[in-house]
């Protein structure tokens, strides 16, 4: 399934000239970070990402020196040296999740999901007239969901009887 940012990093060109876009320094061999001043960033701290529940991290890189540079102003928006965040654990799911997506396999799986409606939800939401939930808070918002689900294949059981006992006669 396509991530938020999977159109924006498949396609747009932009994105990808971006000289001032963290994803898009440079990295020699030694695997340092360079600003498009050629400036090499050091790594600060790790800190974890809010509100993850796997233990993911972001790395904090600062930028050597930003004093006297001719990109400040389209580089940075405070008078500090840069700082950047990146979670390399994330840009490697993304990059495989690309690979996955662009191959052929991929392609058609996207091209296959794309047409297909998805059937439940449709019929719950135009025939059901289920347009949002009312509930609020996580178990009585599951709660409801549930509800709703059991009445939709208690429908569905009940047709199904309905054109069974119709064969019958």
């Amino acid at each position: 399934m396509k991530f938020p940012m999977f159109l924006k990093e498949t396609k747009d060109k932009k994105y990808h000239e971006d000289l001032f876009r963290a994803v898009n320094f440079k990295t020699p061999a030694d695997g340092a970070l360079l600003c498009p001043n050629g400036k090499k960033f050091k790594f600060v701290y790790r800190k974890n990402i809010r509100g993850n529940q796997y233990g993911r991290q972001e790395e904090i890189y600062e930028c050597e020196e930003c004093s006297g540079c001719p990109y400040a102003e389209h580089c940075k928006k405070t008078p500090h040296n840069r700082r950047i965040s990146l979670n390399r654990e994330l840009t490697k799911i993304h990059a495989d999740v690309i690979g996955r997506l662009t191959d052929t396999r991929g392609f058609l799986l996207r091209r296959n999901r794309a047409i297909q409606a998805e059937g439940t939800f449709g019929v719950m939401k135009n025939d059901r007239e289920y347009d949002r939930i009312v509930r609020r808070g996580m178990d009585s918002v599951k709660m409801e969901v549930f509800l709703v689900s059991i009445g939709f294949n208690l429908y569905k059981y009940h047709g199904k009887q309905q054109a069974q006992m119709d064969m019958a006669s």
